[in-house]
């Protein structure tokens, strides 16, 4: 299991996410950026960033189980946000889908994503034990 951690004398997150994370044992997979597509590549929950959100995490959990690896797996996300006023939401719906301790995170206000009606995207990087890889 990957060891998140936030150490005492620095400032706190405010949100869904840890300071650090050290790499548990296991292979490491890369997941590419994921948008708020369904599976026939249609656009989920266009104007609705709590859905979108949904959908990327879903997403994102589909590519880790086709390897065997869960969310709990990992350890750093990157987020792209079309509107950083989405932040708290964004927040509620990641504490729906990670539990402490929360991966590392970067979150980056962008002008546009690949397509007008994604307002967020997320890529990730898991460590998953070696027991578990298929």
């Amino acid at each position: 299991m990957p060891q998140a951690f936030n150490p005492p004398d620095v400032v706190q997150p405010f949100g869904i996410f840890s300071s650090a994370a050290w790499q548990a044992e296991g292979r490491v997979l890369h997941l590419s950026g994921q948008v708020a597509q369904a599976a026939d590549g249609s656009a989920v929950g266009i104007g609705d960033i709590e859905a979108q959100t949904r959908q990327v995490l879903d997403n994102l959990a589909q590519v880790l189980a086709s390897v065997g690896g869960r969310l709990d797996d990992i350890v750093k996300v990157t987020v792209f946000v079309t509107d950083i006023a989405h932040l708290d939401q964004i927040h509620r719906v990641r504490a729906e889908y990670f539990a402490p301790p929360y991966p590392a995170s970067t979150l980056v206000e962008v002008s546009r994503l690949v397509q007008p009606e994604y307002l967020i995207e997320i890529d990730a990087v898991a460590s998953i034990p070696y027991e578990r890889v298929q």
